[in-house]
């Protein structure tokens, strides 16, 4: 069994409670000691732009932001897909700290020895 975890999000503003669950599960994943990645692409990219967390929250009342930023402490990886980012004008610039630019290769490389949560 691998201690490799990549959570994959899709959805941001347009969908809170899956955004927001994305990020509590890698936050929770960290916590168990697993090796987590968050890999955001096609509206997941909204998530590493700077401001956008702070108001988004799930039906629970858990804030994105909060997890966010245990992320950013902890220094887990924040993969922002390229092209996705470029296409919604989403440039290295506008990313809050912790989170880069990566491209669908290095997606394939980090799922290939993970277990993957998709969101």
């Amino acid at each position: 069994m691998t201690n490799n975890v990549v959570v994959t999000l899709s959805c941001g503003t347009d969908d809170p409670n899956r955004a927001t669950r994305a990020v509590f599960f890698a936050m929770v994943a960290h916590k168990e000691g697993k090796n987590i990645t968050l890999f955001l692409l096609d509206e997941g990219v909204y998530i590493a732009k700077k401001g956008i967390t702070e108001n988004l929250r799930a039906a629970t009342g858990d804030s994105a932001d909060d997890h966010i930023t245990y992320l950013q402490a902890n220094e887990v990886p924040i993969l922002v897909c390229t092209p996705c980012a470029k296409s919604r004008m989403i440039s290295e610039n506008d990313l809050i700290e912790g989170a880069r630019m990566a491209t669908g290769g290095e997606l394939i490389k980090l799922i290939s020895d993970a277990a993957v949560i998709n969101l």
